[in-house]
C-alpha cells in the first residue's frame, strides 16, 4: 500500500513539474543562424528577420537585443507574445566600409525559460570599385592628393630622408603645381610640375635634419598652389617628423655603457586651485647611467613654463631639475598639461612629464 501511495506520489509531482515547466513562455527560433551569402557594398544596408515561436503557457517578453559590433542593428518584436503567438529578431548588417568575410552574433535576452539566446549572421561583403575620390580624398580644388598629411616618421640627425604622395589632376584642364611657405629644412618638388587632365603625378618632399636645429616631434605647414592660386583654406599640406638617434644600431656593450635618465616623479597633482594663481614644482631628474646624459630638449605642450635645467649634460651619477610653472589665469575646471623631455637615453629618450590641477573660480 505504501509503495502505490509513493508511486501516486511521486507521479503527482512528475506532472505538476511539467506543468510549471510549460506555463513558463519559451522562446523558438525557426533557426540561429543565418548566412547572407555575397552582398555588395554599394548595395547597402541588408537585413534578415529571425522567426521565433513562443511554445510555453505564458506570455513571451522580449527584454533587449544587442549585437556584437556597431555594423549590426537589431529590432525586435516590442509587446508581449502570446503562448503559441509568433515574433522576430532583425538583424541589419551595414556592409560600408566593411569589405570581406564577416561574422557576427545578435544576443537575445527575455523572460522565456532560456533566458539568452544568441544568433549569428554570416556573410561576404564584395567591395565596391573605388573612385577618384575615395583613392585621393584630399580635394585642393581640380588637384586631388592621396592625404593633406605627409609623415616622415623617424629621421636621424644630420640626415636625410625623402617621401612621396601621389596626386592626380581631375579637370579637363591642365595646372601647374608649385609651393609656398616652405621651410629651408624641407624641400617640395611636384613631378611633373604641370599635370595634363586626368594625369597622375607625385610630390616628392625632401627632409633634411642637419638644417633643422631640433628634437623630437616637428610639423610643419605649407601651401600648394594650383596654376600659382593659394587657397588658406583648403590648401594647406602638413608635413611631419621625428628627429632621433637610431639607437638600434648600438651593440650590448654600448647599451651597457650608456646614459640613462631617471625621475623621481613623472606626474604631480597641484590638488585644487583658485583661477588665476600660478603654481611650481620641480622635476628632479638624475643620470644613473655610465656615460654623461645630454638633455636635448625640454618643450611644454601648453601655456606653462618648462624652465630649462641648470645643467644640460649630467656626468654618471649628477642630478638637476625641471621647473614647471602653471599659470591657471583663464582657466577653469581640471586642467591636465605635459612637458616633454628628450635626452641621449638610448633606453628613453622622450619622457612625459605630467602635472594636474583643479581650478577654481
Amino acid at each position: 500500500m505504501k509503495k502505490v501511495v509513493m508511486s501516486l506520489g511521486l507521479g503527482l509531482m512528475a506532472t505538476l513539474f511539467v506543468a510549471g515547466q510549460q506555463s513558463k513562455p519559451f522562446i523558438k527560433f525557426s533557426e540561429t543562424v543565418h548566412d547572407f551569402g555575397d552582398i555588395k557594398e554599394e548595395a547597402g544596408r541588408t537585413a534578415y528577420s529571425f522567426e521565433l515561436t513562443n511554445s510555453g503557457g505564458q506570455p513571451l517578453v522580449i527584454h533587449n537585443v544587442t549585437a556584437s559590433c556597431g555594423c549590426t542593428a537589431p529590432d525586435w518584436s516590442r509587446t508581449p507574445i502570446p503562448p503559441r503567438g509568433k515574433g522576430f529578431v532583425k538583424a541589419t548588417y551595414d556592409p560600408a566600409n566593411r569589405p570581406g568575410p564577416f561574422n557576427k552574433t545578435i544576443t537575445v535576452a527575455s523572460n522565456a525559460q532560456e533566458s539568452s539566446v544568441i544568433l549569428r549572421i554570416t556573410g561576404n561583403v564584395i567591395p565596391r570599385a573605388k573612385t577618384v575620390e575615395d583613392i585621393y580624398p584630399k580635394a585642393m580644388g581640380a588637384l586631388r592628393l592621396k592625404a593633406g598629411h605627409l609623415s616622415m616618421t623617424r629621421v636621424a640627425p644630420g640626415t636625410q630622408k625623402v617621401e612621396r604622395l601621389e596626386m592626380i589632376n581631375t579637370s579637363d584642364k591642365p595646372i601647374k603645381i608649385s609651393f609656398e611657405r616652405v621651410p629651408a629644412h624641407l624641400t617640395l618638388v611636384a613631378q611633373p610640375a604641370e599635370l595634363k587632365p586626368q594625369e597622375t603625378g607625385v610630390i616628392t618632399a625632401t627632409f633634411d635634419a642637419s638644417k633643422k636645429n631640433d628634437w623630437g616631434f616637428v610639423s610643419d605647414m605649407v601651401f600648394v598652389l594650383v596654376d600659382g592660386v593659394k587657397d588658406m583654406n583648403n590648401n594647406r599640406l602638413s608635413v611631419s617628423a621625428t628627429i632621433e638617434e637610431d639607437y638600434s644600431v648600438l651593440t650590448p656593450q654600448e647599451l651597457a655603457s650608456a646614459p640613462k635618465a631617471e625621475f623621481a616623479d613623472k606626474s604631480f597633482n597641484f590638488g585644487q586651485i583658485k583661477e588665476g594663481t600660478k603654481v611650481t614644482h620641480n622635476y628632479e631628474l638624475k643620470n644613473v647611467g655610465k656615460s654623461n646624459l645630454i638633455i636635448r630638449k625640454v618643450k611644454a605642450s601648453c601655456g606653462c613654463t618648462a624652465v630649462q635645467p641648470a645643467k644640460m649634460m649630467l656626468a654618471p651619477g649628477e642630478s638637476t631639475s625641471i621647473k614647471a610653472e602653471f599659470d591657471s589665469k583663464g582657466r577653469t575646471g581640471r586642467q591636465s598639461k605635459g612637458i616633454t623631455v628628450i635626452t641621449n637615453d638610448p633606453t628613453a629618450s622622450t619622457t612625459i612629464l605630467q602635472f594636474t590641477a583643479e581650478v577654481v573660480k
